[in-house]
């Protein structure tokens, strides 16, 4: 079997090319929050990493280091609806990508299929290229808000699928998961559920987590402190089992972690004092993201070419262009105009024209690009 990316054209596509030849343009697809100045308060870590210096104990656990499982699992019960996740149903991990490859261990064999939405970031089809697993897509209705089209779901599956993956809100259309799904219940499968944007909201209300819509499935939610602590540089992240997950999986996932032990031990020490005295800098966050979204849907409003809607949560706004066939061609244009977007099918949607761009750009690039693109659109 050959190996991962073993027969892949890594050549930079044409826009990566043309991005390169430009030179000076204005970035609309950073995900980055360190790259737009949000920085998480600096005499935050210092204070919540002063003691670790001093009474340095190396004492590796396979679920990771209680005190940090406690307040994630006091953070799950103050969720809307609250989900109630003991301390031992949590695995800390180096990032959610870790997360998904250990899960993919745990759940399958080469040759089996996992299903995954048809228009998401591109991450899953490299994991399951890796684990020598297939990806089988499942639809998102964008004429229902991005919904989950239940029937496709049922019918991607079959007797060698062993999981279902779930983003909400999701990356990049911002749809929140907000009610039970009937075809879920009739599948039966393990659910993985992404929620690193569930902090969040826009449109929705609250983010539920998935295990409390499907206390009956064997539900993995997947968080960390890259996007809600604009963190990604200290990679910490974790899964959290419902009851089911953990009655079933709970002992083969500690000896799948123990296996690595990857999450280093100053970040677990430092996630209470990140929580609690994060927070003023996390409704900052919020607040400036909710102000470029705000931004962004009233200009791109005004454009008759353009389609937006707002997103129930997440980051970025995936508008649908009229009048155009070629994505690829409409963003090497705007690019030549000075502003950088992302084209749907970096993200599989074969659905339409589609542009990508992220509202967590700084507020003054964010404006400048949002008029190129009013402009020419």
């Amino acid at each position: 079997m050959p190996g991962f990316l073993a027969d892949a054209d890594l050549t930079p596509n044409r826009i990566e090319q043309a991005r390169q030849r430009k030179g000076h343009y204005l970035d609309l697809t950073s995900s980055n929050p360190t790259h737009q100045g949000l920085l998480f308060p600096p005499d935050v870590l210092r204070v919540a990493a002063a003691d670790y210096w001093n009474n340095r104990r190396y004492c590796p656990d396979p679920h990771g280091w209680l005190p940090a499982r406690e307040v994630i699992a006091a953070d799950y019960a103050r969720r809307t609806p609250p989900l109630a996740v003991s301390p031992d149903a949590i695995f800390i991990t180096a990032s959610t990508s870790e997360a998904y490859s250990l899960l993919f261990a745990l759940l399958t064999e080469p040759g089996d299929n996992v299903l995954g939405p048809d228009v998401t970031y591109p991450l899953f089809e490299h994991l399951a290229a890796m684990h020598h697993v297939e990806l089988r897509t499942y639809r998102l209705d964008e004429a229902h808000g991005w919904r989950i089209d239940e029937d496709s779901l049922l019918a991607a599956t079959d007797a060698q699928t062993r999981a279902v993956l779930v983003v909400s809100p999701h990356n990049p259309t911002g749809m929140i998961v907000q009610q039970p799904l009937p075809a879920l219940c009739q599948l039966g499968l393990p659910v993985i559920c992404d929620e690193v944007f569930a902090t969040f909201t826009y449109r929705a209300p609250t983010s539920p987590p998935l295990g409390t819509l499907h206390p009956e499935l064997p539900v993995f939610h997947l968080d960390g402190i890259s996007k809600r602590l604009a963190l990604p540089d200290l990679k910490l992240g974790w899964i959290a089992l419902n009851e089911p997950a953990a009655a079933r999986f709970g002992t083969r996932l500690e000896i799948l972690n123990d296996a690595f032990l990857s999450a280093n031990a100053l970040t677990q020490f430092m996630l209470p004092t990140l929580f609690e005295q994060g927070q003023a800098f996390v409704q900052h966050m919020r607040d400036r993201l909710r102000a470029a979204l705000d931004l962004a849907l009233a200009r791109l409003r005004g454009c008759p070419q353009v389609t937006v809607h707002p997103p129930d949560g997440g980051y970025y706004l995936f508008p649908r262009i009229a009048g155009w066939e070629d994505e690829e061609a409409l963003v090497l244009e705007l690019l030549e105009h000075g502003v950088l977007v992302h084209p749907g099918y970096f993200y599989g949607c074969e659905q339409g024209v589609h542009l990508m761009l992220s509202c967590l750009t700084e507020p003054d690039q964010l404006r400048a690009g949002l008029d190129i693109l009013a402009r020419h659109l």
